[in-house]
């Protein structure tokens, strides 16, 4: 038998329990509240974001909130430089209530006292801080990372659509200058910046609602700041608009009469913005007929957009104004072309006679045109519209002694002919009197004037030695005639006393009175 024989048997023993202290038991609960706490903090927060900035332009750590609408919604927690240290990395916390707001095209911008003459905006933060605006995007996809506006936005929160217009030049346009409508401010100018190509600058302006839906795809826009100041061949014109747009500029737009309102015209929607409103609202005329003009005098003061009238009433304007060579002449002349507008010249009619010629086509018309020049003597002519601008236009007139001309019709551009401007022989006229003045002997005309002035001056002294003097000459003869008066006035005074008391010696005479 071996040792393991006399092993005793084993006994299986139950498992004993492990009780936990009482001590544990404060621990552990409070370790489950904090941790509820924090997972309750965890999902009541919103998220985080990032914003991108080139300055931090008075944003604090803990101290610079998020605000949309003016409503807090976050509130920056880190302010920091980015990676390649181009920029400044601004952190902000926003409230699960504001997490739909962070979509990809939502705007970010600083908020700081800003004073202009066309704006006077946040004041508000002179007292409490500078403080990032946020502008709601309609895109549904999340976004945490964000590059800031380097200005602000204008109409963040307004119902209303924008539009970008095209210029030359800015007209002295800022960041929120009023656009008008019928004087009535509508909207305002959002930025104003160069093109990609930098040929024209672009102004985007926004246009609250319910005015937008007075956009159309044919609404002329024009700077309507300052004071409008022009002279041309219709005289001085002065155009003014509201104060506020005078001194801190402003647009203005409207839509003409003719245009088509179907359906207004889509936001972001591109237009040409005129320098006025006589340019923007110039419609263009329906059949217009070019013609060029040779004259044979200077063009000064004649200049594109000058009218051209016939009898004295509009049919037209001048649309360029250059030169020619001539080379059967050999020789350059100047050329103007004109634009002449028949619909305009058939409203001056009757209703009667518009009707007939209204009737006529083009032909009938370019005969009626041909008649008037080949055997009437139409011609165009240079006449001044001011004296002091100096401007010119192009007058069409009847001139009947006028050369006979035949017109080459068939010509793009056919060309009428044109008679010598009465100015400059006005001008040769006033040059011929002022070279006979500069011929006159004004000296010598001086002397003799100067001699004869000498002599009536001595004449005079004369007459006063002889009439003035106690003694004089003359003076002694006066007096001898006044007694000479005085004597005869006596004696009619005594004929007439005694015709008083003795009338019948008028028929019997004195002898008679005596017997």
């Amino acid at each position: 038998m071996s040792d393991l024989d006399d092993l005793p048997p084993s006994v299986t023993t139950p498992p004993r329990h492990a009780r936990i202290s009482l001590v544990w038991i404060v621990p552990i609960i409070a370790a489950l509240a904090a941790g509820g706490i924090a997972l309750q903090r965890i999902l009541s927060e919103g998220p985080a974001i990032t914003i991108l900035f080139k300055s931090s332009q008075g944003i604090e750590a803990g101290k610079t909130f998020v605000k949309y609408k003016d409503v807090k919604i976050g509130l920056v927690t880190a302010v920091q430089l980015s990676g390649d240290r181009d920029a400044v990395e601004v952190t902000a916390k926003i409230a699960k209530s504001a997490a739909g707001l962070m979509v990809e095209d939502a705007k970010f911008w600083v908020v700081s006292p800003r004073i202009s003459l066309g704006e006077v905006s946040g004041l508000n933060t002179l007292l409490s801080g500078n403080y990032i605006g946020v502008g709601a995007g309609k895109s549904d996809k999340a976004q945490l990372r964000f590059t800031g506006l380097e200005v602000p936005q204008v109409g963040a929160g307004a119902e209303g659509r924008q539009f970008v217009l095209k210029a030359k030049d800015s007209g002295g346009l800022e960041m929120g200058s009023p656009v008008y409508f019928h004087r009535l401010a509508v909207g305002q100018v959002v930025t104003s910046d160069l093109s990609a190509d930098g040929g024209t600058i672009e102004v985007k302006v926004f246009i609250n609602e319910p005015y937008d839906r007075f956009i159309y795809p044919e609404t002329r826009f024009w700077n309507a700041g300052g004071l409008d100041f022009s002279v041309g061949a219709s005289g001085v014109d002065i155009r003014t608009t509201s104060l506020a747009a005078m001194i801190a500029g402003g647009l203005e737009f409207d839509t003409p009469s003719s245009a088509n309102k179907a359906q207004a015209a889509a936001a972001d929607s591109a237009f040409t913005l005129y320098r006025d409103q006589s340019t923007a609202m110039r419609q263009p005329e329906a059949g217009a007929k070019r013609y060029v003009v040779h004259f044979a005098e200077s063009l000064r003061g004649l200049s594109a957009g000058a009218p051209v009238t016939f009898l004295g009433l509009p049919a037209g304007e001048v649309t360029e104004v250059g030169l020619t060579y001539d080379r059967a002449r050999g020789e350059v002349r100047p050329r103007v072309e004109i634009a002449l507008f028949p619909e305009s010249l058939l409203k001056r009619l009757s209703t009667m006679q518009q009707g007939a010629l209204g009737e006529r086509s083009k032909g009938a018309r370019d005969a009626l045109l041909r008649h008037l020049v080949e055997q009437r003597g139409l011609r165009a002519q240079l006449r001044s519209a001011s004296l002091i601008s100096g401007q010119q236009y192009v007058a069409m007139d009847y001139f009947p002694k006028a050369p006979k001309r035949k017109i080459d019709w068939s010509r793009d551009v056919p060309e009428l002919p044109a008679v010598s401007s009465p100015v400059p022989d006005l001008e040769a006229k006033l040059a011929s009197v002022l070279t006979k003045l500069d011929q006159l002997p004004l000296e010598a005309i001086g002397a003799d004037l100067r001699k004869a002035l000498g002599a009536a001056e001595r004449a005079m002294n004369g007459v006063e030695t002889g009439l003035a003097g106690p003694d004089a000459p003359a003076q002694q003869e006066l007096r001898n005639a006044l007694q000479e008066v005085a004597n005869a006035a006596r004696a009619l005074r005594a004929l007439a006393d005694s015709l008083e008391r003795h009338p019948e010696s008028l028929l019997r005479g004195r002898s008679a009175q005596k017997e």
